[in-house]
């Protein structure tokens, strides 16, 4: 059974806005003052699923990962180039920057349905399409990297919404971050046990 998978960076207090700075935010960059260990390759644990499922982004996390992970040739990255790729987004015109990347056709919600009957579908960063998504019950697994910062203000991840989740996972990804992995109340796999 496919799922939709939510990635993200987030502080203690639950904010996911401008962890490497590039928002220009009073309180951006928070990710990366923890060195570049919990910040770089499959630091989400993702494996198989950068080879066959499919990256949903919203226009501003792909605008700025299209700047990044192209020029790049670690296998990290690699297989992040690879991977087919969704963009959600009424403003751009075309995705060819970055390879494998197409604007999604119709209503998000719907083409994630659709999606999950083909292959796992992939969500990091692209706060506004993770609270389409989790507004309509569509987030199967959420993997948190938690890092001790607290920042008082911004976008957070669950603004707003009620879910009960059952912790999968839990362990050291250094410098003090925390890799967390939460299932939808109910759905917790063996292969987490």
């Amino acid at each position: 059974m496919h799922k939709v998978i939510v990635a993200q960076f987030v502080t203690l207090d639950g904010i996911v806005e401008d962890p490497d700075g590039s928002g220009g935010t009073p309180h951006g960059g928070w990710a990366f003052r923890h060195g570049p260990g919990p910040v770089s390759g499959d630091k989400f644990h993702l494996g198989s699923v950068l080879d066959t499922g499919v990256k949903l982004l919203g226009r501003t996390t792909w605008e700025l990962f299209s700047r990044i992970f192209p020029t790049r040739d670690d296998e990290f990255s690699r297989r992040l180039n690879a991977m087919e790729k969704l963009v959600a987004s009424n403003s751009l015109d075309d995705t060819d920057r970055w390879a494998n990347s197409t604007l999604l056709q119709g209503e998000l919600v719907a083409a994630v349905r659709d999606r999950l009957h083909r292959q796992d579908v992939l969500v990091t960063g692209s706060a506004s399409v993770v609270d389409q998504l989790v507004a309509h019950d569509l987030v199967d697994e959420f993997r948190l990297l938690v890092f001790p910062t607290v920042v008082g203000k911004g976008r957070r991840l669950f603004d707003g919404a009620t879910l009960d989740l059952d912790l999968a996972s839990s362990e050291d990804a250094g410098s003090g971050v925390l890799r967390q992995i939460y299932e939808r109340e109910g759905t917790r796999c063996a292969t987490h046990s």
